[in-house]
């Protein structure tokens, strides 16, 4: 067994008095060394910083992520040259953001999107963060407009309808040429010029009279795009019909092979008005065989121009029509048309087409209050055009001028085919 330390006596007063405790170690020389202390110092700065930019990082991150106030999808239009600022007084204005602009402002800081902000149109998602909605203004994803012109319209009816679109800017400084704008759907961001969108039909009008031109049928009578156009301009005026157009357009080609007038009744109109495509009535008899140099049954073959900027169907119709032997053509009184080869035939087509009209007049008609005097002479009356020869009036009686191939005419004369 060990031994143990003999235990000295002590008093009872030296008993009670503590033991003393060592005198602690000295400081070394190098702890005391200044450039340790001012490392010591840095590395601690150091760490709070980073735990600071951290608590900071995850703060702001948790910020921007988080799910905005917007209550549903909503469009909002920054105006141009605006700053941050005045982003963030709109924003905060339409609910997009919070009350706090200064949240937006510091979102956009951090992710160094001040100078890239774009103004324009935007449609920013219900409760969108602020992440989505200043990567929105950066990537420029503004509304786009969708505008669908008509087919058949003219170059000053295209631009009205421009003029009265209140998406787009500016003035158009010259109507453009007929024939040259290509109906479409297009889409454009609001703030638009109108020249710009003149531009951009005029550029897809060329494209497509490319394509359409280099598969044409080789035998079609036409030397020129532009002939095509002006063809194809007809066609569209006459028949709104998909099922019809490649059989319009082989009437007219074949009308052009054979040297026979094309005496469509959209060339009047357009000889007569011009650029503001409608009449607002009837064809007088007394307008049909009046001179003009788009007047087809006056002048031979096709006119000097296109009569109204023809679509992407139309034009492809002109290109490779029908291979029909037709010269003739009537409205049917449902919308559509009958076609024939011969005169006779037409004729007989003219017929039905009265007596329908006749029928509509009885069934539609009422009694006048007095009877018509016997020594008054009637008015004169106006031939219907083509477009409306697929619905007959009702309140006035056929009349009866030469037969035209587009209307709905009878006559005793012989057609210039056989004369």
């Amino acid at each position: 067994m060990s031994e143990r330390p003999p235990i000295s006596p002590r008093s009872p007063r030296a008993a009670l008095e503590p033991e003393r405790v060592p005198p602690p170690p000295k400081r070394s020389e190098r702890a005391r060394n200044p450039f340790v202390v001012v490392g010591n110092a840095i590395i601690t700065i150091v760490l709070v910083l980073m735990i600071g930019a951290g608590a900071a990082y995850y703060y702001g991150r948790q910020l921007i992520e988080s799910p905005g106030p917007l209550q549903e999808d909503k469009v909002v239009v920054i105006p141009s040259r605006a700053g941050m600022a005045d982003i963030a007084d709109v924003l905060q204005r339409e609910g997009v953001i919070d009350n706090n602009r200064w949240e937006f402002i510091g979102a956009v800081l951090a992710l160094k999107a001040r100078s890239a902000l774009k103004p324009g149109e935007y449609a920013f998602q219900k409760n969108a963060s602020l992440h989505d909605v200043i990567g929105t203004m950066v990537e420029g994803k503004v509304v786009q407009h969708a505008v669908t012109i008509p087919e058949g319209l003219t170059s000053e009816q295209i631009v009205d309808r421009l003029s009265d679109n209140d998406i787009f800017s500016g003035e158009v400084r010259e109507v453009p040429r007929e024939g040259t704008l290509l109906p479409e759907t297009y889409k454009f961001p609001r703030g638009t010029t109108r020249d710009q969108v003149i531009q951009r039909m005029q550029q897809a009008q060329r494209h497509v009279i490319a394509e359409i031109w280099e598969h044409r049928s080789p035998d079609i009578p036409i030397k020129t795009p532009e002939q095509l156009v002006t063809l194809a301009s007809i066609v569209e005026k006459e028949t709104a019909r998909a099922d019809e157009r490649s059989r319009v357009a082989a009437v007219f080609v074949n009308r052009l092979k054979q040297k026979i007038k094309l005496q469509s009744d959209p060339t009047i109109i357009y000889g007569l008005v011009g650029g503001k495509g409608t009449l607002g009535r009837p064809i007088k008899r007394s307008e049909i065989m009046q001179p003009s140099p788009y007047n087809t049954y006056v002048i031979d073959g096709l006119p000097p121009g296109p009569i109204s900027n023809p679509g992407r169907a139309s034009l492809e119709a002109a290109a490779n029509p029908a291979r029909t032997r037709d010269l003739y053509f009537v409205a049917d009184g449902s919308g559509g048309h009958t076609f024939t080869e011969t005169y006779e035939q037409h004729q007989k087509n003219v017929a039905k087409l009265r007596a329908m009209e006749k029928q509509i007049q009885n069934d539609t008609s009422e009694p006048a209050d007095d009877p018509p005097s016997a020594t008054g002479s009637a008015p004169a009356e106006a031939a219907p055009t083509a477009a409306q020869a697929g619905k007959p009036p009702a309140a006035k009686r056929p009349s009866r001028a030469p037969a035209r191939q587009g209307a709905a005419q009878s006559t005793t004369a012989a057609p210039p085919a056989q004369q």
